[in-house]
């Protein structure tokens, strides 16, 4: 039993000491989603489903809820979003070659249709992020009409 108890406060101090060591956040000033929206011009539903359920993961700015603020919560989040950016950022957008701007649509597309996107873990606690029908066929079907516009524009003369 004392090696239980040991270890219970072994576990408790460590719980206490990551508390202040926090992950970096994603917060960068500014309008990240400018040259995007600008780019694919979604609707103003779109854009609203966008927001809702995907910049926080794939933008450089994320809305963090009052437990970002608990280790290991914290560093759990900041993997997510780390992750999420690394397969796509939206604040990124005018970076990517045309191509992978193309593929990038094509993945959106397998993810919503897959209900992939957005993560369960996200909608867990963002209820506003969970996508119906009518709004995933919504972001699909712009999806797919930015993407005939890429491949337009990827054909050879």
């Amino acid at each position: 039993m004392k090696v239980l108890k040991k270890i219970a406060f072994l576990l408790l101090v460590i719980l206490i000491g990551i508390q202040f060591y926090r992950p970096e956040q994603n917060s960068l000033p500014g309008d990240h989603m400018a040259d995007f929206i600008t780019e694919t011009n979604p609707s103003d539903e779109v854009r609203m489903i966008l927001k809702q359920s995907c910049y926080d993961c794939h933008s450089n700015h994320t809305e963090y809820p009052w437990y970002n603020s608990i280790a290991p919560v914290s560093y759990w989040i900041a993997d997510h979003v780390k992750d999420g950016k690394k397969h796509l950022n939206f604040s990124e957008w005018s970076t990517y070659e045309l191509k992978k701007k193309d593929h990038k649509l094509e993945e959106l597309i397998e993810e919503v249709e897959e209900s992939e996107m957005p993560l369960r873990e996200y909608t867990w606690t963002h209820k506003e992020a969970q996508l119906s029908a009518e709004q995933k066929a919504a972001l699909m079907d712009w999806a797919k009409r930015t993407r005939a516009l890429y491949q337009l524009n990827l054909r050879p003369e």
